[in-house]
């Protein structure tokens, strides 16, 4: 599968142990940065993962920061894009078996390396139910980005 990822400076370290452990599992990378930990605005890097994910040039994103918060804020003002932010094994899983998240955040300053391992790995091995009740919940967050696309405040 290839994977986009980006993060910003609180997120660097965190991004530099997961690139390696996906390649590892035999993984496709797009890394879009950052490069460093110094001072960096996560929406630099959200929105070209996010990119690489809805022109299909990649199958699923990670993003990360301190929090992951604003990463997802970013992520989910895309068109297309269903991104969790997710912190423990559990809803790892059930944010893809429920609702077929394309978009994964993880916050550096909340889950440890080998945690954050783990949240990727069953994060990627789950496959969406298709569930009938999970598909009309899916139809109704598209409706709503549909009737929202294009307004302006």
């Amino acid at each position: 599968m290839k994977i986009a990822i980006g993060a910003d400076h609180g997120g660097y370290s965190l991004k530099e142990v997961i690139v390696p452990y996906l390649l590892s599992l035999g993984h496709e990378v797009e890394d879009v940065g950052c490069s460093c930990d110094q001072s960096v605005d996560y929406p630099d890097y959200a929105l070209p993962v996010c990119d690489l994910v809805t022109s299909g040039k990649a199958e699923r994103g990670i993003l990360i920061c301190g929090t992951g918060i604003g990463m997802s804020i970013a992520a989910n003002k895309v068109r297309g894009i269903r991104c969790a932010l997710v912190h423990d094994l559990f809803s790892a899983q059930a944010t893809r078996d429920h609702n077929d998240t394309n978009v994964l955040a993880i916050g550096e300053r909340v889950v440890g390396p080998g945690v954050a391992q783990e949240i990727v790995r069953i994060w990627l091995e789950t496959p969406f139910s298709g569930g009938e009740r999970h598909v009309g919940r899916l139809n109704k967050v598209k409706k709503i980005e549909d009737q929202y696309a294009g307004q302006t405040t």
